[in-house]
């Protein structure tokens, strides 16, 4: 089978080539796995991560691709959830201890980091860990659901939200495009407001609903109930901590941060950023019981995920242009 495989950890710069692609043989499911025929992965930025070392994979070379869609082709002994031909999708979790906080078991095993993943033709998974995809949605709109969309859903319900309460999204990729979505189904008078550091990206909010649309740096209207950053970076949290009202919640939904501006935070002040019992929370992975409440939930919400489309073979350039942030919502390849 054809796969792009990551052989070292490097930086990815304009040009840079941090997969090779490669022949593989197709995997065999073991049990309790099936085989999928992947149809379409998505591009994310936890990609950048593996690939540039801050969260590496434990062995190299690994095949990438945690928002994967496939067809069921074949199942390994005892598995009997899916038949042959039906359309699912895998998610960060790969397989985990099965309880409610599988997310921070250390038995957490991720899909693309620690094995194979879905930048190929074929990948194995459990069956527990697989999700039926809702039929509204292509396969192509439904990978980047499986990450982007589902971790936003988790964001989303820690930040715990009542009634008309206000919402606030710091930086708007893949994850907040779609995490507007479902803010507006779930709480369709609360105030949402964008910030985000290209122009683009504020004007494609303002036309998915936002009510407000600023720079990284600007205040909104009003101070706000939460907000959930999805940034790699670390002066979008003090940002977010001035424009949070009192007891408000920064939920900071990233694997994790890059060193380039972590001197800011010298600059954090107790009185401005943090007092009044402002909350800090972090999302960590996600559980398959996230996945299986969500897609559902994308389906009864409408959720249309914008997308941009790369064959397999030029993952290496949608990993550049998810890594110069010049893309409206997901980027996704397909084989």
């Amino acid at each position: 089978m054809k796969a792009m495989q990551l052989r070292a950890i490097s930086r990815i710069t304009p040009g840079s080539q941090p997969l090779c692609a490669v022949e593989l043989p197709p995997p065999a499911p073991t049990e309790h796995e099936v085989l999928l025929r992947v149809r379409a992965c998505g591009v994310c930025h936890t990609e950048l991560d593996e690939i540039e070392g801050r969260t590496p994979p434990p062995r190299i070379p690994v095949v990438p691709g945690h928002e994967v869609v496939g067809e069921v082709v074949a199942s390994g002994p005892g598995a009997t959830r899916f038949h042959a031909g039906e359309r699912v999708g895998v998610g960060w979790v790969h397989h985990s201890s099965g309880e409610l906080d599988e997310n921070l078991s250390t038995e957490f095993v991720a899909t693309g980091r620690d094995v194979d993943g879905g930048y190929a033709q074929y990948m194995a998974v459990s069956e527990d860990y697989a999700y039926p995809i809702p039929e509204g949605f292509t396969d192509v709109q439904a990978a980047p659901l499986l990450c982007a969309g589902a971790t936003g859903y988790r964001a989303l319900m820690q930040c715990d939200l009542r009634a008309d309460q206000s919402l606030g999204l710091m930086g708007f990729g893949a994850s907040g495009h779609l995490t507007l979505q479902l803010a507006k189904h779930l709480h369709p008078n609360a105030p949402v407001c964008v910030f985000a550091r290209e122009r683009q990206s504020r004007d494609f909010a303002r036309r998915l609903g936002a009510d407000w649309s600023g720079g990284v740096g600007e205040r909104p209207p009003e101070q706000l109930h939460a907000i959930i950053d999805t940034t790699p970076a670390w002066r979008p949290v003090l940002e977010s901590l001035r424009s949070l009202r009192a007891g408000g919640r920064l939920v900071i939904n990233a694997i994790r941060k890059e060193d380039d501006d972590k001197a800011c935070l010298l600059g954090m002040d107790y009185r401005d950023h943090l007092w009044m019992e402002k909350q800090v929370v972090t999302i960590a992975n996600i559980t398959r019981f996230d996945l299986s409440a969500y897609l559902p939930l994308a389906a009864e919400a409408g959720i249309h995920p914008t997308t941009t489309v790369y064959p397999l073979a030029q993952a290496n350039e949608a990993l550049v242009k998810l890594k110069t942030g010049k893309n409206t919502g997901a980027l996704v390849l397909v084989p």
